[in-house]
């Protein structure tokens, strides 16, 4: 758990997703963050109280969407888990991290061109993957319902080039951010970076972890237990 003695800019290193608590209530993380939540939240005229349970709720949240068993859930179990878990994630993260991205290659770019082509690919990741999952949850997912309800050599037709049209989809995202982490150089910011450009890397970091636990679920465990059924 948190404390309010704690750094700012050491509460974002542990908990990135409260990068954005702290821009919602304009208190410095990055040059400023070397000061305790306390005495950043004080000057800012904000409750201690409040934004330390705040964050220490993102802690807990996180230590109970631990790691689940879907080799022993049925199909409706795990895209229950793909949609609650790994969409929302998606959903919230990408657009979320999308400034920070934005303003570290404006900001360090010259210095670190490498900036650059993160950018660009995040831009592109952003796009694609928000409309990867509504393509899972409005067209695939509805499929795999009605297949499992009424299996047939048309609906399997229909269902099998959309689920090999994803795995191909997968494998592309995966090349990306394999490149992402080439770039960053296993998401180990240069010595002197500013905390900001430490909060990107992190969080690209687990946009990684997170989208290849998302992408595994599918093909491996997901989409097998559909050609089961072929």
């Amino acid at each position: 758990m948190m404390t309010e003695d704690m750094l700012v800019a050491d509460i974002v290193t542990d908990v990135p997703q409260a990068a954005d608590l702290f821009r919602e209530k304009r208190i410095d993380f990055c040059c400023g963050g070397c000061v305790s939540l306390k005495e950043a939240s004080d000057k800012r005229g904000e409750n201690t109280e409040d934004i330390l349970h705040t964050i220490n709720q993102m802690v807990r949240d996180r230590e109970i969407s631990g790691p689940a068993e879907p080799q022993h859930m049925t199909e409706e179990e795990l895209m229950g888990l793909i949609e609650g878990r790994y969409h929302n994630f998606l959903r919230q993260e990408l657009p979320s991290l999308a400034p920070y991205v934005l303003k570290v290659s404006r900001v360090h770019g010259g210095k670190h061109p490498e900036l650059n082509r993160i950018r660009e690919i995040y831009d592109g990741l952003h796009r694609e993957l928000l409309r990867h999952t509504e393509e899972e949850e409005e067209v695939v997912f509805p499929q795999i319902r009605q297949y499992k309800k009424n299996p047939g050599e048309e609906r399997k037709e229909l269902l099998a080039p959309h689920v090999e049209g994803l795995e191909e989809e997968h494998e592309k995202t995966g090349a990306l951010l394999k490149e992402i982490r080439m770039l960053t150089n296993d998401f180990q910011p240069p010595e002197g970076a500013c905390n900001t450009f430490r909060l990107v890397f992190k969080r690209l970091g687990e946009l990684e972890k997170n989208t290849f636990e998302h992408i595994h679920l599918e093909n491996n465990v997901l989409f097998s237990k559909v050609r089961e059924r072929f």
